[in-house]
């Protein structure tokens, strides 16, 4: 016991700041607490902290602070501003878990900064594009950083669960990928900033860079072009903010073809509130399928020779996991992915890159384009701007 108290002690220490403490921002400040706590599990042993946070809305600063204390943490130091949290020199992580408007600028000045930060940045990377694209090429001069992006449903335990059986090649040569997103509308933000394009990227870009992500993942190919159709039918229609009326659209159907000749669909309803799973998703290959279902963390894998008896229910779990909170376990996952690839840095990248964020929300924009125009939309198109 001794010897795990003195190594626990004489562990390197990983200091976080986390940039917008809203309910991301306090979700991530729950996560860290709960991987603070795990330090004598580590492999080697890293010290966890946060040391800073940082939002320019006095509420969420308070509510940040106040939940670091009812998680007995060490009371972290606020800034109004990420420029003064970078300066003060007192973390060697960011979390940007701020609005994504602010995403661009926010990742330009860590990355510039003098003192390296790594940086695990929630999704969507940026809101557009080009400023993804300005992301990436400025990260190409930091080598003594890295960057993560916060797709964290690869690591729900039933999707984990299906990319594996995907891999192993059960399925055969993935066909066919279909999701399904059937919950509630969006929630409420600080300001509103989530009811209009111009501050999310859209729907597609804010809410659905998951799902593409994992067509990406499942298909194990990159997208050529995008058929979208969607709407405004149900959701904040009465809602006014300074004047404007919301345009986010709250529901959809999206086709995606890859470069390999497979496909993807998106079913996305943000009323259906009376839906026994939030997520469910099919991945179709020559030999069999697999389904995945959130969340009662169910995965059904049948082969064709086997036909319906053949099917096999299978309980996904993960024992790592120590904090369920907004995401069914996967934002702690992914903070243990993040300090791995911290821990190992030289010897293996982020598990989730800026080149994985960058077309996720490529897709996005082009299905959001593909509902404007009424015409496929090439990846080409979006990526040349």
């Amino acid at each position: 016991m001794a010897t795990t108290t003195a190594t626990a002690a004489a562990a390197p220490e990983v200091r976080y700041g986390i940039v917008g403490v809203g309910m991301m921002g306090r979700e991530h400040l729950h996560n860290l607490a709960h991987l603070a706590g795990e330090v004598g599990r580590a492999e080697p042993p890293v010290r966890v902290r946060v040391t800073c946070l940082a939002d320019p809305h006095p509420e969420s600063l308070q509510l940040g602070h106040q939940l670091a204390a009812d998680l007995a943490l060490p009371a972290p130091q606020i800034f109004s501003g990420h420029g003064e949290l970078l300066d003060s020199g007192l973390c060697d992580a960011v979390v940007v878990s701020s609005p994504n408007m602010t995403h661009y600028q926010i990742l330009m000045d860590i990355i510039s900064h003098p003192k390296p930060h790594h940086i695990l940045v929630e999704k969507p990377l940026c809101t557009t594009v080009q400023d993804c694209q300005k992301v990436v090429e400025a990260a190409k001069q930091r080598s003594d950083i890295l960057v993560q992006v916060g797709l964290e449903y690869r690591y729900m335990p039933p999707v984990a669960k299906l990319i594996d059986t995907v891999k192993s090649g059960t399925l055969g040569q993935v066909r066919m990928v279909a999701i399904r997103e059937h919950r509630f509308p969006f929630l409420v933000k600080v300001n509103n900033w989530n009811r209009f394009n111009c501050n999310s990227g859209g729907t597609l870009v804010e809410k659905c860079c998951h799902f593409f992500d994992l067509m990406r993942l499942f298909a194990a190919a990159n997208p050529v072009r995008v058929m979208a159709s969607g709407a405004i039918d149900v959701n904040h229609k009465d809602e006014v903010y300074d004047g404007k009326v919301p345009d986010i659209i709250d529901n959809a159907y999206v086709i995606v073809e890859f470069d390999n000749g497979s496909r993807g669909m998106l079913d996305l309803c943000m009323f259906a509130e009376g839906s026994r799973n939030e997520q469910e998703i099919s991945v179709v290959g020559d030999i069999g399928k697999g389904e995945a279902f959130v969340p009662e963390s169910i995965v059904r894998v049948g082969k064709r020779t086997g036909g319906r008896d053949g099917v096999v229910t299978i309980m996904a779990e993960d024992e790592r996991i120590k904090y369920q909170g907004l995401h069914h376990g996967s934002s702690y996952l992914e903070h243990l992915n993040f300090l791995s690839a911290i821990r190992l840095q030289g010897a293996s990248g982020p598990s989730v890159d800026l080149t994985d964020g960058l077309l996720s929300v490529a897709i996005g924009v082009a299905g959001q384009l593909s509902i404007e125009k009424g015409r496929f939309v090439t990846i080409e198109e979006v990526l040349a701007g």
